[in-house]
């Protein structure tokens, strides 16, 4: 028997994200990912001085915060051949860090881990029992049984309170829970520690960005001033600050997060090392640059394509060649003024909002026509994953270290071939891998800006074209990032010293774009191909995959309201 469900909003992510899956005997058949929102960011920085845009685009979302902002200055330097000095670099370096260690942990534990966890189930364990695992896991201090009988305590006041709070609307108890009570324990124990340690970590943003989220960015380089023996800078005490957030950010992680995340997958491993998968090509731009921004063999995550899960082969990819990115909108709410068959490169991109077709608020989607406010991007008419998982793919292919090493090193744990990565599973493993990577990473760059610093190099920003009338009438720049969700482009065309065109392709927009022209499927879609429902009304499944990739809508769409009827209306948490 065939069925529709929707699942809208699905929650937990930023932004407002609808998706449809039809179920037959069981089991999803087709699947339809929708933004339900208008994203007109591009046309607000029209006609702006470009050295200004940082700060309108940062604020697209507060989740990846910062991440935007470094595209969008990568692109000006980029169109006027600015270089950014080295020490600046690798500030840049330990913004990215910060970033990415807070967003993962926080994704992990608050987007993601209820998706695995059964919070209720808490409730039976039994403490000492929790206690002995957790000591068993890592040598994390808070693993007593006294401290995880004072949680329980905590969950069952929730409980009986009636007031579930942040735990309400959960799908507790689903057969699709797998852990024990005492693991869910652990696991809740440090959902709640991950709330006080993520609002440590971000404090590195406001020492060298001066506050988070939307940190300060400056083209050409960081906005901040260092000498170690001026109060009024950022100084030795202040560096020494940092270094402990760094620290201690390595040792929640190593302790914490990478114990649990091998906990879920050792339980879940299976199923879900086989589900999800979706689509078979994996994009990275690269980042983390150790010299010279653009000196791609620097970089400590590399940049290429993975095509068809081929582990032996890295393809180059070229942003800028308008035959290998385009972006196209035969299913989503845009119009191009050439008509909607044909894809068009982000430097000659349109954000038209002058849409004209049936009107977005539905009952159902209309599969046939349009259904998303999210362009379809492709890579030589290709549908690419973006993403942690797709860094290491590629990073793995290009047998770079030590991604490989550690990504061999957790499948032998876990018993699994490299083919489980293409999962789920695979894919919520590779972001704790990421994780921990860039927390030894984080600490590998400070390391070098102080030795930087120590011989005398404290250049923050390079003013050699920051005059405009150093400028060309008409350049063209491209900021490529790899943000926490994946692969990030800005396109930046300045003409007569104002931005004449500028266009976003962010990482949701590569992951839950609509079916491009010829009905191809992008990644949201096609992973959740195959998954079993348990119960139409609690789909705790299709959560699952789809929170693996993070999503997140405000990068790539923004503000518009739906209304209609459903055939199933799924309360998510």
């Amino acid at each position: 028997m065939k069925e529709r469900i929707v699942v809208d909003p699905v929650t937990r992510i930023e932004g407002h994200l609808r998706i449809e899956a039809e179920t037959e005997n069981g089991r999803i058949s087709n699947a339809f990912s929708s933004g339900t929102m208008v994203r007109g960011i591009e046309t607000i920085v029209k006609g702006r001085d470009p050295r200004d845009v940082w700060a309108f685009v940062g604020r697209v979302c507060g989740v990846c915060t910062s991440t935007h902002s470094l595209c969008s200055v990568r692109a000006v330097e980029n169109a006027l051949g600015i270089i950014v000095p080295p020490s600046a670099e690798l500030v840049r370096n330990l913004m990215i860090a910060t970033l990415y260690m807070h967003d993962h942990v926080v994704h992990f534990y608050h987007l993601h881990a209820f998706d695995w966890v059964d919070v209720v189930s808490a409730l039976k364990a039994d403490t000492s029992a929790a206690a002995r695992m957790a000591q068993d896991m890592s040598a994390w201090p808070k693993s007593s049984q006294g401290y995880f009988a004072a949680i329980q305590a905590r969950i069952s006041r929730f409980v009986a309170s009636g007031q579930l709070g942040i735990f309400a609307n959960g799908y507790w108890g689903h057969p699709a829970y797998k852990l024990s009570p005492e693991q869910n324990l652990i696991a809740v124990a440090h959902y709640l520690e991950a709330l006080e340690w993520q609002k440590e970590v971000v404090k590195v943003h406001t020492v060298f960005g001066g506050k988070n989220p939307h940190p300060n960015f400056v083209v050409g380089g960081m906005p901040c001033s260092i000498n170690l023996h001026e109060p009024n800078a950022i100084n030795t005490e202040r560096l020494a600050f940092v270094r402990q957030r760094l620290e201690e950010a390595r040792t929640f992680i190593d302790q914490v997060y990478l114990p649990d995340l091998m906990m879920i997958a050792g339980v879940y491993r299976d199923e879900w090392g086989r589900l999800g998968g979706g689509v078979s090509n994996y994009l990275s731009y690269g980042d983390f640059p150790m010299a010279e921004y653009g000196e791609t063999d620097s970089y400590l995550m590399p940049r290429g394509i993975v095509l068809e899960r081929n582990l032996s082969l890295v393809h180059p990819v070229d942003a800028r060649s308008p035959s290998e990115i385009r972006e196209y909108i035969r299913h989503s709410w845009y119009s191009y003024d050439g008509g909607d068959r044909e894809g068009l490169h982000p430097l000659s991109g349109q954000t038209n909002l002058n849409y004209t077709g049936p009107e977005p608020p539905y009952t159902h989607l209309n599969v046939e026509d349009k259904y998303s406010w999210i362009k379809t991007p492709r890579w030589k008419d290709m549908p690419m994953e973006v993403g942690p998982l797709a860094r290491l793919v590629v990073a793995y292919a290009a047998r770079k270290e030590p991604q490989k090493s550690f990504i061999d090193d957790t499948l032998k744990k876990l018993d699994l071939p490299a083919e489980a990565l293409f999962s789920t599973l695979g894919r919520t493993a590779a972001r704790g891998i990421e994780t921990a990577l860039v927390a030894n990473w984080a600490l590998e760059v400070f390391d070098k800006l102080m030795e930087n610093l120590r011989y005398g190099d404290s250049r923050m920003v390079n003013h050699t074209l920051w005059s405009p009338n150093l400028w060309p009438d008409r350049a063209e720049g491209v900021g490529l990032s790899e943000a926490p969700r994946g692969a990030l482009a800005h396109f930046m065309v300045i003409e007569d010293r104002q931005v004449e065109n500028y266009q976003m392709v962010v990482p949701t927009t590569w992951n839950a774009s609509p079916r491009d022209a010829v009905g191809v499927l992008s990644a949201f879609e096609s992973a959740l191909i195959g998954t079993p429902v348990h119960d139409a009304n609690q789909p705790l499944e299709i959560l699952r995959t789809i929170h693996s990739y993070d999503p997140c809508l405000a990068c790539a769409v923004h503000l518009w309201d739906e209304s209609g009827s459903y055939v199933h209306r799924a309360d998510t948490f």
